[in-house]
């Protein structure tokens, strides 16, 4: 189904959950306080006043390991709902038997409302401390480490809820640069450009990253860093018939970027009258940002059939022949060029057909009539 398909069709859902499900499972403004909890902070605070300092310590650390809130409180209850295009998610705080009423009311609404049945196997109910949601490739799930705290000593990670990079993910990812289990060279790219080859890799590894900005343990794909960085090197020294020692020799850099100083790789193409060309590996930082906005529509990563550098270096628009601000415009895969109508298709479309390429180098003005759908104003057909 289609995103705009199913923002259309599931709007229906989207208002009775929130206008009906959700205030039926919340109630209560926060939980009560945890009574185990305050009488052996009482106690350690006794103890230490009557000169027992060794036995204080001790129920301070058993107190440190408690929940100071009571996770089971029968007067407190949260649902909270999240959609994206046909995938949902809702979390529910309280106990598994009205969980498991709640999955009952939706598979009914779905069922006589909307005529669409739940999927079984993919219509889960998880414990978040214990098995993670998955949603969108991320894992969803309660952050549990009691050593977190804030400046005044308190716990500022137990139960909130985090977004994880799945294991899974990184090993499929690392697949694709392995070969029994080691990096390894990229004979398919051997034909392009050294250019081409770097903007290549590190548009892949951007790509992946940012879709995972939002995870806490985002820090996890230094192992695809690694693996990609030595599959790329290998890739020029083959290449370039020299060893991956001469690759760092020759293209190690210092990248200056706005989140500090890294160690990489740069390949640099001189052009006369215009700024070079630069394409770079590393530079990304592995850290979390909260600011950052989800795209599904990743980086698109240039034709590998073709060497781009040779065309960029032309400085000619492919369709006007103009020399003016040229550009770049890509489009995901090529069969999206038969899924345009049956109307006669615009010049720039049999274009790329006919060259079998996902990449068009064009002037602005041509790229700003292809994006908008008009008639292009340079090219008489």
């Amino acid at each position: 189904m289609s995103p705009v398909l199913a923002n259309a069709y599931l709007n229906r859902f989207d208002q009775w959950v929130e206008n009906t499900l959700i205030p039926a499972h919340t109630r209560g403004d926060k939980r009560r306080a945890n009574p185990t909890y305050a009488v052996t902070n009482e106690r350690a605070h006794w103890l230490g006043k009557h000169g027992r300092h060794a036995a204080a310590r001790a129920l301070r650390a058993q107190a440190k390991a408690m929940p100071s809130i009571d996770p089971y409180d029968p007067d407190y209850r949260r649902l909270r709902y999240v959609r994206y295009a046909d995938d949902w998610l809702l979390g529910f705080a309280g106990p598994r038997a009205e969980a498991e009423a709640i999955k009952r009311q939706v598979a009914e609404f779905l069922h006589d409302e909307l005529k669409l049945d739940l999927s079984a196997p993919k219509t889960l109910i998880t414990h978040a401390r214990t098995e993670a949601a998955h949603f969108l490739g991320y894992e969803v799930g309660v952050l549990h480490q009691n050593t977190a705290r804030d400046q005044a000593g308190r716990r500022i990670i137990n139960g909130v809820i985090g977004l994880t990079v799945p294991p899974a993910v990184v090993r499929t990812k690392c697949t694709s640069y392995l070969a029994h289990g080691k990096p390894m060279h990229r004979a398919e790219r051997l034909h392009d450009s050294v250019f081409s080859i770097v903007e290549q890799y590190q548009a892949e590894f951007r790509g992946v990253v940012e879709y995972y900005r939002l995870a806490y343990n985002v820090h996890r794909f230094t192992r695809l860093k690694w693996v990609m960085e030595q599959s790329l090197t290998k890739t020029l020294a083959h290449k370039l018939q020299i060893s991956v020692p001469k690759v760092y020799d020759r293209f190690g850099a210092l990248l200056h970027t706005p989140n500090g100083s890294y160690t990489g790789l740069q390949v640099t193409v001189e052009r006369p009258n215009k700024p070079a060309l630069v394409a770079t590996w590393g530079g990304i930082p592995l850290k979390r940002n909260l600011e950052v906005t989800l795209d599904d529509q990743p980086p698109r990563v240039w034709n590998t059939r073709t060497d781009l550098e040779q065309r960029l270096l032309a400085n000619t628009c492919e369709l006007c022949d103009s020399r003016q601000h040229v550009e770049v415009h890509h489009i995901r895969a090529l069969r999206n060029l038969t899924n345009m109508g049956r109307a006669e298709k615009p010049a720039w479309v049999r274009m790329m057909a006919t060259r079998r390429r996902k990449t068009l180098v064009v002037c602005r003005t041509c790229h700003m009539d292809i994006q908008h759908g008009r008639p292009l104003r340079r090219v008489t057909t």
